[in-house]
């Protein structure tokens, strides 16, 4: 049988079609059931708080219900752990902060490789860490902080998120730089942090804003500044480190979306659009902007980008600060 050099043209255009109905139809049945979205934090941090906010998202878009599993402890590894074991299938994601690519650097062994084990989806949201203190504390500014530590060292000390948190990273930054004798103390989460703060026993926090800002507004938190360049949205009224005299304190955290190694390109690319399409929502924006989240939702590409580059960053803040996770 001869065909023409038209007719052979169709054709394989049609088996290159027949060849890419699976991968087609896996992106077009996907998601068929519910999702399972991974925080390796304690619920109220804002790695849980932004998750949460995502999942109802993304439900109401995709129909289908993505759902928060808790799973903290050792500062995002146990989570993160449990994500890379997961199958490749689309029906697990990790929604993780900084931790997740500079744990490698903290601890002699993590659960997990974040380039062989995962595939990056999206940096979808970041946001500044702020210096508060408990209401009792009598400081109105961060010099008037700094003076008080340096009057009494070893008496005070400050709440992060965890080690190796970028509040953690910050905090350190902020004492090493100024020469503070200042005792750290790590919570599983952000919302354990503050909550500590706020009951004074721990009188002064790095934190995000998310779980920060609702006891700020409520006055059971004294914000001093934020770590960013620019003014937090949620918090206008509080300056940045610059302004109030420190610029060489700056930091923020970010929060991505990966998923299994081996998940379809296709899903990994729905997802990508589907969150880029949530965090810019007229329905999330005005509550992302409130907790002081600034959406970023950049490419798999962008976001693998950043993972490298945040990586070399933190993991000489570390080595620096001779800090070790526990």
């Amino acid at each position: 049988m001869k065909f023409s050099r038209r007719k052979f043209v169709h054709l394989a255009a049609a088996a290159g079609a027949v060849a890419a109905w699976p991968r087609a139809a896996a992106a077009l049945d996907y998601p068929a059931r519910p999702v399972r979205m991974i925080v390796p934090f304690a619920p109220g941090g804002p790695t849980d708080v932004f998750a949460r906010l995502l999942a109802q998202r993304l439900s109401e878009q995709l129909k289908v219900q993505f759902y928060i599993e808790n799973v903290p402890g050792a500062g995002g590894n146990i989570g993160a752990g449990r994500a890379a074991e997961a199958t490749g299938d689309g029906y697990t994601i990790l929604v993780d902060g900084a931790n997740f690519v500079v744990n490698p650097a903290l601890y002699q062994q993590t659960p997990y490789d974040p380039t062989k084990n995962f595939a990056p989806v999206t940096i979808a949201v970041t946001a500044a860490a702020v210096l508060t203190v408990n209401p009792s504390l009598p400081v109105q500014s961060v010099k008037e902080l700094v003076d008080l530590i340096k009057a009494n060292p070893g008496k005070y000390s400050y709440a992060s998120p965890g080690v190796g948190t970028p509040p953690h990273l910050v905090g350190e930054l902020f004492r090493l730089t100024l020469g503070l004798d200042l005792v750290h103390v790590p919570f599983n989460g952000g919302g354990p942090a503050v909550a500590s703060t706020v009951g004074g026993h721990t009188p002064i926090s790095f934190g995000s804003t998310a779980p920060a800002v609702p006891m700020i507004k409520d006055g059971k938190l004294r914000a001093l500044a934020v770590t960013t360049k620019a003014r937090s949205r949620a918090l206008p009224d509080v300056p940045t480190m610059a302004e109030a005299g420190y610029p060489e304190i700056v930091g923020e955290s970010w929060f991505a979306v990966v998923v299994p190694a081996g998940t379809p390109k296709d899903v990994v690319a729905l997802l990508s659009r589907e969150t880029t399409a949530a965090v810019k929502s007229p329905e999330m924006a005005p509550r992302l902007a409130e907790l002081g989240y600034e959406p970023v939702a950049s490419t798999p590409e962008e976001c693998e980008a950043t993972f490298k580059t945040e990586a070399a960053k933190w993991t000489k803040v570390i080595h620096d600060a001779g800090i070790k996770g526990e």
